[in-house]
């Protein structure tokens, strides 16, 4: 009787890991049932068709979309944003000063987490830190020539697979599960979760809006909106989203924003990046 009883504890328990993302795995182990969800949800894409989001499951907005990608609306971010990365500072150093590789293709590598701080930085944080250490004052985040640089920066990695790295480290795990756990936490007045619109719901249609499935949202950010009029990074349209459900959105470069791209980027990992993109 103990033995079955041992045995069907057992399969309870691994029938509730596979169906409830809330209950504890590693960076690793998430990433597999993650994709795995979405892969057998909708077994006719491949893990980069994800990448395409609502185009997935709308075939008037793919086709307008199609069309619109023959002259991209990000084309001049990019120009000057080459053109702003490659300006001098007052003493003479430059961006690429900053990053590896010379900030050429190491966007899909971002954000990180950076072991002197022992916290998460995004290319929007690094960049501001390299213009204080030059000299120079920080942009604003969020809007500004600050996309312009990351729009240029992320297409140097276009078509580079997300590679997000939660090192050995327990303050590295200990910022993705909080990321984690902001990604699944109900906030607002409708009492929503990220996971509840681009999970439960992902390839359905809310107030005539189709929702993209969680894995592959980020390889296109950032992104033209057309609602925005502008090219924009992921932390915007997180705090559009929770503006959405009647949330007080989290600050741009909190430790929780932070966190919640790092896990967030890190669910598409191997997905070819396909950034700067364009959305509705």
């Amino acid at each position: 009787m103990c033995h079955h009883y041992r045995l069907s504890i057992l399969l309870l328990l691994f029938s509730l890991l596979l169906v409830n993302p809330l209950l504890y795995a590693g960076p690793k182990e998430d990433l597999v049932r993650y994709q795995g969800y979405f892969q057998k949800r909708f077994s006719n894409l491949s893990l980069d068709d994800l990448s395409n989001g609502l185009y997935n499951f709308d075939e008037g907005r793919r086709e307008q979309w199609e069309a619109i990608m023959e002259f991209p609306p990000y084309e001049i971010a990019i120009e000057e944003g080459e053109e702003l990365f490659n300006k001098p500072f007052g003493n003479g150093k430059r961006y690429a000063d900053c990053f590896d590789n010379g900030g050429v293709a190491i966007a899909h590598t971002y954000p990180r987490f950076n072991a002197k701080t022992g916290k998460v930085q995004n290319i929007s944080a690094v960049i501001n830190e390299c213009r204080v250490a030059n000299g120079e004052k920080p942009l604003r985040y969020l809007k500004g020539e600050i996309v312009k640089l990351l729009t240029y920066m992320a297409d140097t990695s276009r078509g580079k697979k997300i590679d997000i790295q939660v090192p050995d480290d327990p303050r590295a795990l200990a910022a993705y599960e909080d990321g984690k756990r902001v990604y699944f936490t109900r906030r607002g007045v409708r009492d929503f979760a990220c996971y509840h619109c681009h999970w439960e719901a992902a390839g359905q249609k809310i107030r005539g809006n189709v929702l993209s499935t969680a894995v592959g949202q980020v390889t296109h950010f950032p992104s033209y909106r057309s609602k925005w009029g502008a090219v924009g990074p992921i932390q915007r349209r997180y705090k559009g989203c929770m503006k959405n459900v009647g949330a007080v959105p989290l600050k741009a470069q909190s430790d929780a924003m932070n966190n919640l791209e790092y896990f967030h980027t890190h669910m598409s990992n191997g997905i070819s990046m396909n950034a700067p993109g364009t959305r509705f």
